[in-house]
């Protein structure tokens, strides 16, 4: 198993180089968990897997946590006992990617997750400001690959929620786009009659 230290370098660094031989250029996410389990990474630690890297989550600044739990409460409400919500935790999403979604709406029941990590889910957003450039390649590649039918990006510089939707897993894109903005609401397609208000998932606007 891979050193303390090494794992420390290899979360650093922009590209998978590693120096250490036991530590793998592309980590797995069975591997990745393994970690986890292991206790060399926890929760202090601040990290993701993203396409075999294990990278750094940046800090949350006060729009991005407002957001965060402005669309946590939005889809509680929303969905109730219809599927399961959870909040910046592990989804499963390939071989190579244990992302920690802002939110996502699972289907099932919470006992369903309580001995394994989900591995699909109905909805998946993110609340992007800093890292929306991220959000915007490397996570939707990666929601798009594990067939994610709908991904919401909170985009809180242009003020707006993008929609993607309907994935092509082959050419790594939605076929589908659309821009909710304030006043407006969005239908969950993979649940019946659930909407959520764009108001309810953006901080309020400056004054």
């Amino acid at each position: 198993m891979a050193s303390t230290a090494a794992l420390v370098s290899l979360r650093l660094m922009s590209h998978p180089a590693p120096l250490d031989p036991a530590v793998p250029a592309r980590w797995t996410a069975d591997r990745y968990l393994r970690l986890v389990d292991e206790g060399v990474l926890g929760p202090e630690d601040g990290v993701e897997l993203l396409e075999g890297v294990i990278v750094a989550k940046a800090p949350q600044n006060e729009p991005h946590a407002a957001g965060v739990r402005r669309v946590g409460q939005a889809l509680f409400r929303a969905v109730g006992d219809r599927a399961v919500v959870q909040v910046q935790l592990a989804l499963i999403s390939g071989q190579h990617s244990v992302p920690e979604p802002d939110a996502a709406v699972l289907p099932g029941t919470v006992a369903d997750y309580d001995r394994a990590h989900p591995r699909t889910a109905l909805l998946v957003v993110e609340v992007a400001d800093t890292s929306l450039k991220q959000d915007h390649l490397t996570k939707r590649a990666i929601y798009v690959a594990a067939g994610v039918p709908e991904y919401w990006i909170v985009n809180l510089r242009d003020d707006c929620v993008e929609i993607r939707r309907r994935p092509e897993p082959e050419a790594r894109r939605y076929a589908s786009t659309a821009i909710a903005r304030r006043g407006e609401r969005i239908e969950l397609t993979a649940i019946p009659g659930v909407t959520v208000a764009v108001d309810d998932l953006m901080p309020s606007p400056a004054t």
